[in-house]
Formats: structure tokens, C-alpha cells, sequence
């Protein structure tokens, strides 16, 4: 109810006196709205909420700054907490990291034991640091190699993955570092030359050439450009991480668009030396783990 000015004012009861509840003024088709005070309980509680938020900000982290936030009074943090985890837990599996690195990769899988802890701490650093890749299933995808398989472009002895692991490939950080480099041949050959060698490749991949004329054209110039490093036979080259050609395992893809681009440019796929962010233990558990995956290659017995 509101006074002949338009102002709020207390509610008249049946009586005609006015009640102690007022009303805010507000009225809908004869309905008020009173204007009850908050309950008590409920604006402690508010206060109690202030008071708790101003001192969380106080004792913990929480304001945002231009490069880190505020670290609070007790300087507690949950990356600080982790990181205490983690040295707890490196502390307890210093003896078999110990023994993961003084043993020859070859001998790991002799160790029930070591193996399984290896192939276990191998897959939680590929998570972290490969699947990004190679996928998280190791499967892998276009210019990233399939770790599943029976193609490697340096080798799939457990050594050899060790290696291209802690060296990587064709970066410039690691003088060690995996390296070849395709030409160009858009800049050697011509067009139609290109044309005939893909087809050729192509029909070598066991699979009908789009165009068989040109396929029998493109024999020559493979031998005379491509099979120093693909060999003749197109079976590849791992020490100079030349990939195979005569099955139909593709980084690149292997349809003839794909082939005629990979001839006409060139690929130049790069990986980073994990070296320096990995420990000696790490790079060995993680080579463990990619080897046993089903694609690694049995060293022979000398």
C-alpha cells in the first residue's frame, strides 16, 4: 500500500491499523509485496562468507597478476604439492630407475619385474609427452609414423628407438639427431617425369597404376633418382630413414595426389631430441614401452 504520494508505507490490516511488516509499494492486481527483513541466521552467514573470502585471499593464492597470481601468506600450492609428490615417489623408485638405466635394453624383458615396471612408467611418459603426435593409441596419423606397425623409417630394435627417442630427428638441438633430406625433385624433374615416377610408385605398392604407360616410364627415372635411397626393389633404407615403397603403409598418404606432392616438394618431417627433458630412465622405459607395442623388430643374436 502507498501513501497519496506514491510512496511505500506499512500495510493496514481488517482493522484499519497499520501492521509492523511495511510493504516495498509494489502491487499486482491487488497483491503487495511485503518488505520482510532478511533472516538473521542467513545474514551471519553472509558476514561469515565475507570474512572467510578476505582471509582465503589473504593466506592462499588468488588474485591474478600480470604474470602469476598472489601466493598467499602460508605459501601453500597445488603445483608445490605435486611437485613434492612426485620427488616422494622418484625417491622410492631410485633403485629400480637405477637398474632400468644399468641394464642393456635388450636384457629388460629377462626381468618380469623390470619389465612391467618399464613398459608401466614407459606408456605414462608417452601419454605425456608422444601422444600428442603419434596419438593416443600410438597409431599415429598423416606425417606422424604409426608405432603400431612393421614399417620404421631408422630402425625397430629397441636400441634404434632409443635412439631416435633421445636424439630425435632432424631438428637442429641435438648435433646426434636422426638425419636425411629428400630432394626437391620439382626443381630436378619435370613435370610429366613426375607424373610417370608416381605412377610408378603407386603400382610398385602392389595396386593397378591409373596409368599403366606412364608407370613403365617412370621405371627409369626411379632407378636413376630414387633407388639409391628406396632401393631398387622400393624395400627402403633405416639407415638413412628412407621409408619403404613396395607395401601400402603411408606416412603421407598414398593416393596419386599424395605422391606426386611428396616427389614434387620433398618432406622434411621433424622430431625433438627428448634428451633433455627426459631422465636416462624415462627415454629407456619409453622405448620399452613403444617397442612392446607389437610393430618393434627382434634384434638378432650375434
Amino acid at each position: 500500500m502507498s501513501d497519496k504520494y506514491g510512496k511505500p508505507g506499512a500495510r493496514k490490516g481488517p482493522d484499519g491499523h497499520k501492521d509492523e511488516v511495511p510493504t516495498t509499494g509494489h502491487s499486482w492486481d491487488g497483491i503487495e509485496e511485503l518488505d520482510n527483513p532478511m533472516p538473521r541466521w542467513w545474514l551471519w552467514t553472509f558476514y561469515a562468507c565475507i570474512v572467510w573470502g578476505v582471509a582465503y585471499t589473504i593466506a592462499f593464492p588468488a588474485w591474478p597478476m600480470v604474470s602469476k597470481a598472489t601466493t598467499g601468506v602460508l605459501g601453500f600450492s597445488t603445483r608445490g604439492q605435486l611437485e613434492k609428490s612426485l620427488v616422494v615417489a622418484e625417491q622410492a623408485n631410485a633403485a629400480i630407475n637405477e637398474q632400468l638405466v644399468s641394464v642393456a635394453l635388450n636384457d629388460i624383458p629377462s626381468d618380469p619385474e623390470l619389465q612391467q615396471y618399464a613398459v608401466n612408467k614407459g606408456a605414462a611418459v608417452y601419454r605425456t609427452f608422444c601422444s600428442q603426435c603419434h596419438g593416443s593409441g600410438a597409431a599415429g596419423g598423416e606425417g606422424y609414423p604409426n608405432l603400431l606397425d612393421d614399417d620404421w623409417l631408422w630402425g625397430g630394435t629397441v636400441d634404434a628407438i632409443h635412439y631416435t627417442i633421445r636424439h630425435g630427428i632432424r631438428n637442429e638441438q641435438d648435433m646426434d639427431a636422426r638425419y636425411s633430406e629428400m630432394p626437391v625433385f620439382g626443381e630436378i624433374l619435370s613435370d610429366e617425369e613426375i607424373e610417370q615416377v608416381a605412377n610408378y610408385v603407386y603400382a610398385m605398392s602392389g595396386r593397378d597404376a591409373p596409368s599403366p604407360d606412364l608407370a613403365a616410364l617412370g621405371a627409369e627415372t626411379f632407378e636413376y633418382e630414387c633407388a639409391a635411397c628406396h632401393m631398387e626393389d622400393g624395400s627402403g633404407n633405416v639407415d638413412m630413414g628412407a621409408p619403404t615403397l613396395n607395401d601400402q603403409i603411408w606416412l603421407y598418404g598414398g593416393d596419386m595426389n599424395s605422391i606426386i606432392e611428396t616427389v614434387t616438394y620433398s618432406r622434411y618431417g621433424v622430431m625433438p631430441p627428448w634428451q633433455p627433458r627426459l631422465t636416462d630412465a624415462e627415454v629407456a622405459a619409453v622405448a620399452t614401452y613403444v617397442h612392446s607395442l607389437g610393430g618393434g623388430v627382434v634384434e638378432a643374436a650375434e
